[in-house]
């Protein structure tokens, strides 16, 4: 019932900036924990962000504190990552993902944690 569809991917130099986005739908009214994850090739998935089903709380991974932001538009049923200072290490698949609240707090920093994915959009950062 719920689908997550991200955009805004796409090919930028380092330093630059991007927004990425995720569209929700069938959510039914339902709040849910969403979540940022990346993943390049040969590596496993890894989290970035996630924001609370309130919107009042995010929480980073160390690699992307003070460069990116998470945010979420509640009438629009849109969750956004904001990525400023691009590096090549950066390079990734992103992934949008829903879950559920009512887990421990750090259970939201794994992919296990999360209901819903999406397709993944591609954001290639060149040197």
């Amino acid at each position: 019932q719920v689908q997550l569809v991200e955009s805004g991917g796409g090919l930028v130099q380092a330093g630059d900036s991007l927004r990425v986005d995720c569209g929700a739908s069938g959510l039914n009214g339902a709040r849910y924990v969403m979540g940022w994850f990346r993943q390049a090739p040969g590596q496993e998935r890894e989290f970035v962000a996630r924001i609370s089903a309130s919107g009042e709380s995010t929480y980073y991974a160390d690699s992307v504190k003070g460069r990116f932001a998470i945010s979420r538009d509640f009438a629009k049923d849109t969750l956004f990552l904001q990525m400023d200072s691009l590096k090549p290490e950066d390079t990734a698949i992103y992934y949008c993902a829903a879950s559920l609240s009512g887990l421990p707090y750090t259970s939201y920093q794994f992919a296990r944690a999360y209901r819903y994915w999406g397709q993944g959009t591609q954001v290639t950062v060149s040197s």
